[in-house]
């Protein structure tokens, strides 16, 4: 029986810095802090290499395993546009949007994703012994489901009595884990596409309040496909921000341990 090393264990972790490329920290705060939920769009289109960039940027998001389980539908047919307006109940912000994107976590697609991993790896020819392994081995136990979800019982006993002894990732489990564990990798897609939006100019609005079977229909997506949002963007117009930004307090969020 071969053991995985999910990770190199160097005795000495300490390690000399690198020259990471350089970067704007007020720039990218400027951006953060002027992203706004825009509610009303202006008539200006979007370029189209705007768009493009910033779906470029959207797919650099980190995400788990580096798996990319997601998928952004950019609804540019005019039925198609109209119908996923009504099934967003037809709030202002998908009514003046000049551009609608459907933001979408695919789970089942962690098999064939893992398998284009190893194929890279292949490629490349020089990866690390512990990371191909990783995809091997690791991904599939921690991943799979098997036949109508059958493994989900025997992973959550697996994992639950591990951990008695030492720390043990508890999932994800079964249909409901892995969907939960799509929506979180596929949320920071969403979060990059806003703020590359903002660098260019241009406005988004995040959207849970939508009719998630018949926007599935729409775009004939599979069973085991879920919507994690969808993302309304333009020019924001005058009235498009209801009112001015506030956040809770720090004590209330921001705890240190």
């Amino acid at each position: 029986m071969v053991k995985v090393k999910v990770f190199d264990t160097p005795e000495n972790y300490e390690r000399d810095a690198v020259n990471a490329p350089s970067t704007d920290p007020k720039a990218f705060k400027d951006i953060v802090t002027s992203r706004r939920s825009v509610r009303f769009f202006s008539k200006d289109p979007i370029p189209q290499s705007v768009i493009d960039d910033c779906i470029d940027s959207a797919l650099l998001a980190p995400n788990s395993s580096n798996l990319q389980c997601w998928e952004i539908h950019h609804v540019v047919d005019a039925v198609k546009k109209s119908e996923l307006v009504k099934f967003c109940l037809s709030q202002p912000t998908a009514k003046t949007a000049k551009e609608l994107f459907v933001f979408v976590t695919r789970p089942d697609l962690w098999k064939r994703n893992n398998q284009l991993t190893l194929d890279e790896f292949d490629r490349r020819g020089s990866v690390p012994e512990s990371a191909y392994q990783y995809f091997k081995v690791i991904t599939k136990l921690a991943y799979s489901r098997g036949l109508f979800g059958f493994k989900a019982p025997f992973k959550w006993l697996f994992f639950n009595f591990r951990g008695l002894f030492k720390p043990t990732p508890r999932g994800p489990i079964g249909r409901w884990g892995m969907k939960i564990w799509g929506h979180k990798s596929t949320a920071l897609a969403c979060a990059h596409f806003m703020l590359a939006m903002r660098s260019h100019g241009f406005d988004t609005c995040p959207m849970e309040g939508f009719d998630v079977k018949r926007v599935k229909k729409l775009l004939g997506l599979p069973k085991g496909a879920d919507i994690t949002m969808v993302i309304s963007a333009g020019k924001r117009a005058e009235g498009g921000i209801y009112g001015a930004r506030f956040r809770f307090d720090k004590s209330l969020t921001v705890k240190k341990h």
